[in-house]
């Protein structure tokens, strides 16, 4: 091929989610266009009426927009281009390598039952027929070599072999006129000037076909690279009892888009023993020879490590977003003020939140509303022992002007000091009367999280007479 600007697509069928796998690949393509300088474009699948609707076309373009995948061009969609891949069959008419094809059903089921048993692909009788019949239904084959090899050139798989005797004269428009799938992919994949087609194994017979239909047309063969599977953590293969499978999926359970790119990045690719890495760095990074060809096992371990990593590093002002969407989708109330309550909170509870619905379940005891109903367990920590030292830790706290953690953590070890005990005789008893029994991050943190006037005034409602 021709040194020429690299063109890379990811071509999804809009039936339904937008699937891990789909996404990897279209990661790969993304990150494959912006290290060559090259483009990257999107074509949508759409041939299948029934299933493509305008809600599924949707799927993919927020899939992709989540992702952070920006496109270099519009959409293209498949549907609206029939009558080019019509034309693209009357060539290979024309030029004798394809053929109308006039067996019935019925004939044609008969043929391939033949086929398999002498071990060979399906071959018409009219395959060398020079018959024009109007009147009777026909398609449009094929006409592909018989003997020899075709040879895909991958730079994944490397050159895989195929003997042409297998591959038989396949469809190419079907009797009401219609385009089949390799056709389309072959006519779609030239005019837009794909130099790379970069996708998932499971195209890897597809390739034999397709290339014999570009040497057909007299066009150029793209660059092919057949990316392997995505199993399950137990190496089967993915399904739903593994956990999420779409990428609306990985969205609702909390994981953040670039912690996705990175873990994906590294199913089936990698750059020596780097793990963590910005997307300028794969981008730099990137090479199509450094894909592996063995399947790639999804590992939830990794990918939470990952978005934890990434919950450090974003912005607070981001995660009180993302954590109000959450809350907001669990029917919590969130009043005015909250947050600026979770601006203070979540920098102290991030570092153990693996994602964002852990991030939000953090952040549940500091939007608590007065009184908290204390549980069962906190009140049975009440003792008049523990009610007259938390008092008197009521009243140290408001002494305090600085409410930082490392100033509390100093006042709360100086009183505990002061009553001769340990902060273990202090900590149960402090967490419950402020939170209400809800997860909490340290003493020191949870009094930051409420801020000074909260703090006291929940510590005073648990030592009420009444509480």
């Amino acid at each position: 091929m021709p040194d020429r600007p690299v063109v890379t697509r990811i071509a999804p069928s809009p039936t339904g989610a937008m699937h891990i796998g789909t996404a990897r690949t279209a990661l790969f393509n993304w990150l494959y266009a912006r290290h060559t300088g090259g483009k990257f474009l999107l074509r949508i699948e759409d041939t299948d009426r029934e299933r493509s609707t305008e809600a599924a076309v949707q799927v993919i373009f927020d899939g992709m927009k989540w992702l952070g995948l920006d496109v270099d061009a519009e959409p293209v969609f498949q549907a609206g281009r029939a009558d080019r891949h019509v034309l693209a069959a009357q060539d290979l008419l024309a030029k004798g390598r394809a053929y109308r094809c006039y067996m019935s059903v019925e004939e044609t089921a008969a043929e391939r039952e033949v086929a398999r048993a002498e071990g060979r692909a399906i071959r018409s009788p009219w395959r060398d027929a020079d018959a024009n019949f109007n009147d009777r239904p026909y398609v449009i084959r094929f006409k592909g070599p018989q003997d020899g090899e075709t040879v895909v050139h991958d730079r994944v798989k490397g050159d895989v072999s195929f003997k042409n005797k297998d591959l038989d004269d396949l469809i190419l428009l079907r009797t009401d006129g219609s385009p089949t799938y390799n056709l389309a992919v072959v006519v779609d994949d030239h005019e837009m000037g794909i130099t790379h087609v970069i996708r998932g194994d499971d195209h890897l017979n597809n390739a034999a076909r397709q290339t014999l239909i570009y040497q057909a047309l007299d066009w150029e063969v793209p660059i092919w690279a057949h990316l392997p599977m995505i199993h399950g953590p137990d190496g089967s293969k993915l399904s739903k009892r593994h956990g999420a499978q779409a990428v609306s999926e990985f969205d609702d359970m909390g994981y953040l888009p670039e912690a996705m790119r990175n873990y994906l990045a590294r199913l089936g690719w990698g750059h020596g023993n780097d793990e963590i890495f910005s997307d300028e760095q794969a981008i730099s990074w990137f090479e199509l020879e450094n894909v592996v060809s063995a399947p790639a096992r999804l590992d939830w371990d990794k990918l939470n490590h990952l978005n934890n990593h990434y919950l450090r590093l974003a912005a607070i002002d981001r995660l009180v977003d993302l954590v109000t969407q959450v809350h907001r989708s669990r029917d919590f109330h969130l009043a005015d003020g909250d947050a600026a309550i979770l601006a203070r909170t979540i920098p102290l509870v991030r570092d153990g939140a693996k994602t964002t619905l852990e991030l939000a379940d953090a952040t549940v005891f500091a939007l608590k509303r007065r009184p908290l109903e204390l549980p069962e367990k906190i009140l049975g920590l009440l003792t008049d022992e523990t009610r007259g030292r938390m008092s008197r830790l009521r009243d140290h706290l408001a002494q305090q002007d600085a409410w930082t953690v490392p100033d509390l953590e100093a006042a709360l070890r100086s009183f505990a000091e002061a009553e001769g005990v340990g902060l273990g005789r202090i900590g149960p008893a402090l967490r419950g009367m402020l939170s209400g029994g809800a997860p909490a991050p340290d003493l020191a943190g949870a009094l930051v999280s409420l801020g000074k006037e909260e703090s006291l005034a929940r510590l005073d409602d648990a030592l009420s007479p009444a509480a």
